[in-house]
């Protein structure tokens, strides 16, 4: 019987199935917090890109919150990752701008640097926080085995978990045994299809957004040239989100509730693309320049239109012994919540962290389910409220509109 925390995965096997951001976060939290007077579990990290293909596939632009220490700045610090991410990555305040149809502030919200974090949020490409993930993770006592996919896993009477994987480089198909499967394999998640048939459907929040990334090399326009923001209509149930990457880029989200459309994700066409900037200025006619200035600076490799679709997350029970989920693999976000990368760095450290302070399995799950699922549970809720205020109509937009603008007098007090 183990009578150390941890010490129940000793000379154990471990399969991570997925080397994305909550998968890389857990190999390399587990490394950092394992009692060192313990014989370590066996680690293979399996990831279905090639290393540099893994890295470089994705150059958006992501937002690391640090606004309480259920953030992803935490986690990175905790990890002692923070002067590495700096080092790739701008400050910012954190500030959520919402503006009127008429680019008029109606309300902000300012959140404060938790602990002795250096900024409420940092803004940070994507493929630089991979990069810094994996060249941390690699220094793990863990094998690694790039352009595998782990397609399929099962339970053996054994108690073990058979895991079936497609080397992609080498045209074969293998199977390994473990005692731990982290499924971290993503919103599509194989494993997830091979324990939880039932719960491959996504649900649809009840909005679509038309929108891309635009590029103006003369600067950004005033005022969405800092801060994330929120346009909304004048009760007319339409709303913008502006994303500035950098000085010169930015991302745009026009939507409507409606019904749910087909997804379409660039490149598109020069048609295409002109007709989802037709819609998008009729949608909008509404909002005031620059709305119009960004929209036509709309990079057709970037296009898209994406129904806010989103996953609740779930608890372990004891079907899934031997098998933990973590970051999109077991919930997934719409696109008003743009904290993805947040839950996936903390669902790492969390699962790490709490293998390492009890001593049983089922204790470190239970305790992990309790921070993760309500973690996530919060951010869908809170993407419900956004969608709701955001193309809010009649009554209900102008209870908004007058309770802004009492917070606007208060705050002048």
């Amino acid at each position: 019987m183990a009578t150390k925390p941890g010490q129940f995965l000793g000379e154990k096997r471990i399969i991570v199935a997925g080397g994305g951001i909550a998968g890389l976060t857990f190999v390399a939290a587990l490394n950092q917090l394992w009692d060192p007077s313990l014989k370590r579990p066996e680690l293979t990290v399996f990831e279905r890109e090639n290393r540099e293909a893994s890295i470089q596939k994705d150059p958006y632009m992501l937002t690391l919150n640090g606004g309480n220490q259920d953030e992803g700045l935490v986690a990175l610090q905790q990890l002692g990752l923070l002067d590495d991410i700096l080092t790739h990555s701008t400050l910012n305040s954190g500030a959520i701008r919402v503006w009127g149809d008429n680019w008029k502030e109606l309300a902000s919200i300012n959140p404060k640097p938790y602990g002795d974090l250096p900024a409420a949020a940092m803004r940070i490409t994507r493929q630089d926080l991979k990069r810094i993930l994996v060249e941390n993770a690699e220094k793990a006592n863990a094998s690694w085995r790039w352009t595998c996919t782990c397609t399929a896993a099962e339970r053996l009477s054994s108690g073990q978990i058979r895991v079936t994987i497609s080397d992609n480089e080498a045209g074969y198909t293998l199977t390994q045994d473990c005692d731990l499967l982290i499924a971290a394999d993503g919103a599509n998640s194989r494993i997830r299809a091979s324990f939880r048939s039932h719960d491959m459907k996504w649900d649809y929040a009840g909005a679509t957004q038309i929108g891309g990334i635009s590029h103006l090399p003369n600067g950004l326009p005033h005022p969405v040239h800092e801060d994330y923001g929120l346009q909304m209509s004048s009760g007319e149930g339409v709303c913008c989100i502006y994303t500035p990457f950098d000085t010169e880029t930015i991302g745009w989200a026009l939507s409507r509730v409606e019904p749910e459309r087909e997804a379409k994700t660039g490149p598109f066409t020069p048609e295409d693309l002109a007709s989802l900037k037709r819609e998008a200025l009729k949608t909008g006619s509404m909002f005031s320049k620059p709305f119009r200035t960004v929209v036509e600076a709309t990079d057709p490799a970037t296009a898209f239109i994406r129904p806010a679709k989103e996953k609740q997350p779930f608890k372990h029970d004891s079907r899934l012994r031997g098998v933990v989920f973590i970051g999109d693999a077991n919930h997934v976000l719409s696109p008003y919540e743009f904290v993805g990368a947040n839950l996936a760095l903390k669902d790492g450290w969390d699962l790490a962290e709490q293998i390492c302070r009890n001593v049983s399995m089922e204790a470190a799950v239970a305790a992990y389910d309790k921070l993760s699922v309500q973690r996530a549970e919060h951010t869908i809720k809170h993407s419900h409220e956004r969608i709701g205020f955001g193309h809010s109509t009649g009554f209900k937009w102008k209870a908004y509109k007058y309770g802004m603008a009492a917070q606007r007098a208060m705050a002048k007090r």
